[in-house]
């Protein structure tokens, strides 16, 4: 079985000023909860952390790093969601959480994004 990656180039906001923003690509991966960016692009943008949470990695250790929310644009789909502060050592990632959020899943055959049916149940 092909285990493609998919990538996806989206466009990163500050909430609370949308005229800062930077596109960057970033791994799908729906086993991640939260959305990982690079600290140096939230902080270009002005993004200040609102917490600090500990999140398992890959091969099961426990690392602590600081969380905000970003407005995420792909295609003409825009949502708020949490996002870490990824450090250097993080893989640049759109985790479920944005991900469900902004509408979108991956398709199995393709590995692309394609349209998910929102429910309101």
């Amino acid at each position: 079985m092909d285990m493609g990656f998919t990538y996806v180039k989206v466009r990163v906001y500050n909430p609370a000023d949308m005229s800062k923003f930077d596109v960057i690509e970033l791994l799908v991966d729906t086993g991640a909860i939260f959305t990982s960016i690079p600290r140096g692009v939230l902080e270009r943008l002005g993004l200040k952390p609102l917490s600090r949470r500990r999140l398992r990695v890959y091969g099961g250790t426990v690392v602590e790093r600081d969380v905000g929310v970003a407005v995420f644009e792909y295609e003409d789909s825009r949502a708020g969601a949490p996002v870490i502060f990824g450090e250097p050592e993080d893989t640049p990632l759109l985790g479920a959480t944005s991900l469900e959020a902004l509408g979108y899943q991956v398709d199995p055959i393709t590995k692309r994004l394609k349209p998910t049916e929102l429910l309101m149940i």
